[in-house]
């Protein structure tokens, strides 16, 4: 170290002792002061997330109700396939009638003796299901990952003051709240094809397809002169930057948000509410 950055050093350590912070927004402009030198700008955007989960409650990150993938008690392993497969995800909460009733979850590894061997008797999903964790939308996200790591839980089912199931919450969504948005395989699958079909009517849909594309894909006029892409025009639309779960009607669609960051959004759920006809798809190749 010269002696330039020993200086600089020494007095950051000065300034750290010499006056202790009070208030979270004290605390941040020493940690500023830090970056670059002793606390890289990635270290510091970390920092940051810690010390706002730590204000978070669990209604702030969770995934809402209505987008909940779920696979319903008395169906089959081969039954609940195309649900998996679909939604792409290792854990799903298992209903009985209705959302509110999740009386478990299904870890999609526990199908796999099933399905590979065809001599097994069909059973029901309920003789496969975990027990579910139910925790309240107002606990504190830093609880919660503590709990997470302690118990070795990955997901927990979310509800409200009533009982109701509001949502659920993984442990990847805690943690993006810290490090930033988590790419896994299914998020880079999804991402090289702009407009994906999800079942009747309804499609995932990358924020960044040009209009021109959703344009041409579904017979539409959306304003292509203002903006360049779908997930521009929707926020305009939102007047804000919207949060994961946040829908709005746009014509004839209903357009959900999927995935979003503190930044931009990722992916967005179209539906439409009328059936798609002669409508061009683009090549997937």
């Amino acid at each position: 170290m010269n002696d330039e950055n020993e200086t600089s050093f020494l007095t950051i350590l000065k300034g750290w002792f010499s006056r202790e912070p009070r208030t979270r927004a004290e605390l941040l402009e020493l940690l500023q002061s830090a970056k670059g030198r002793l606390i890289s700008a990635d270290g510091l955007r970390m920092i940051e997330g810690v010390l706002q989960v730590s204000e978070m409650q669990v209604r702030d990150a969770m995934i809402p109700r209505a987008q909940m993938a779920v696979i319903e008690d008395d169906v089959t392993p081969n039954e609940a396939l195309p649900t998996i497969i679909q939604a792409g995800h290792s854990r799903f909460p298992v209903i009985s009638h209705n959302r509110d009733e999740v009386i478990g979850l299904l870890l999609a590894k526990d199908l796999l003796p099933y399905v590979m061997d065809p001599k097994t008797k069909p059973l029901s999903i309920r003789e496969l299901v975990r027990p579910a964790i139910f925790i309240p939308e107002s606990k504190r996200l830093n609880v919660l990952l503590k709990e997470f790591r302690l118990n070795r839980n990955h997901m927990a089912i979310v509800v409200d003051e009533y009982g109701g199931v509001s949502g659920l919450i993984t442990i990847e969504d805690v943690l993006e709240e810290i490090v930033g948005e988590i790419v896994d395989e299914y998020d880079a699958d999804a991402s090289s094809i702009d407009i994906r079909p999800m079942g009747p009517n309804t499609y995932l849909i990358q924020a960044l397809t040009p209009i021109q594309e959703f344009n041409q894909y579904f017979n539409t006029q959306w304003d292509e002169e203002d903006f360049n892409t779908v997930g521009g025009l929707v926020m305009q639309r939102f007047g804000h930057l919207p949060k994961k779960g946040e829908c709005i009607e746009m014509g004839e669609f209903t357009v959900t948000v999927m995935k979003a960051s503190k930044r931009h959004v990722h992916t967005l759920q179209v539906v439409k509410n009328t059936p798609l006809e002669h409508a061009d798809k683009p090549d997937e190749n």
